[in-house]
């Protein structure tokens, strides 16, 4: 793993919980920003499965250059190219796609492929990968099924994402085998919507206090 990526992978575990972002309107991204900067989680995964998430990209990582924002549920290369040009500093997708791992591994960007089963797990690590994102947690088996997989598979730290919350996210962060849990609670899209980004703001403050409290 190269030192850039690895200097992402610690900032992730600073932060402790990735917000994961949906913006229909790229018009939210630089409010949110600062909600996210304010609060005290730095972070956004920013999925780029709607129309505004590019535009959303650019003009936070303009904005913010102290913001970690990456692009999610990127799929392809071809939007791994979109994500970075508009200045994404990591790759996250669903599941393990090899031509995406590939493609960015060879372009030295930062990227956590989702994984359930251990044979996933296992051709991440063939892959030269140390951090994926288990996904979806909570489906999946939770932190057990992370526990039991790690046990054996110690070169690996997770990223679970999926069904995390307020009232389960601690438990995962105690856990070593955890680099940072991914969460969408404090920025439900209803909220962004509605332009509550002091609701949001006081929400990624209770989060940040989580990762304070369990780390």
């Amino acid at each position: 793993m190269s030192d850039k990526a690895n200097r992402i992978w610690e900032q992730f575990e600073k932060v402790g919980i990735i917000p994961v972002v949906v913006l229909n309107d790229s018009k939210d991204a630089i409010p949110l920003g600062k909600a996210l900067l304010e609060g005290g989680l730095p972070a956004a995964e920013v999925t780029f499965r709607t129309d505004a998430a590019e535009e959303s990209i650019r003009l936070m990582a303009s904005e913010y250059p102290d913001l970690l924002v990456g692009a999610g549920t990127v799929l392809t290369t071809e939007q791994v190219d979109r994500a970075v040009a508009a200045g994404a500093k990591f790759i996250v997708s669903p599941g393990l796609d090899e031509e995406v791992v590939n493609y960015c591994l060879e372009r030295d960007i930062p990227v956590c492929p989702g994984t359930q089963t251990a044979s996933e797990m296992i051709k991440a690590i063939k892959l030269g990968l140390t951090h994926v994102k288990f996904f979806p947690a909570e489906n999946a088996g939770g932190l057990k099924m992370i526990k039991a997989i790690g046990a054996a598979l110690t070169s690996l730290k997770f990223m679970p994402t999926g069904g995390i919350n307020e009232n389960n996210v601690s438990e995962y962060l105690k856990s070593d085998k955890i680099f940072c849990c991914g969460g969408s609670w404090m920025v439900k899209g209803d909220m962004i919507k509605a332009g509550d980004f002091g609701l949001i703001k006081e929400k990624v403050a209770e989060a940040a206090k989580l990762v304070e409290a369990n780390r």
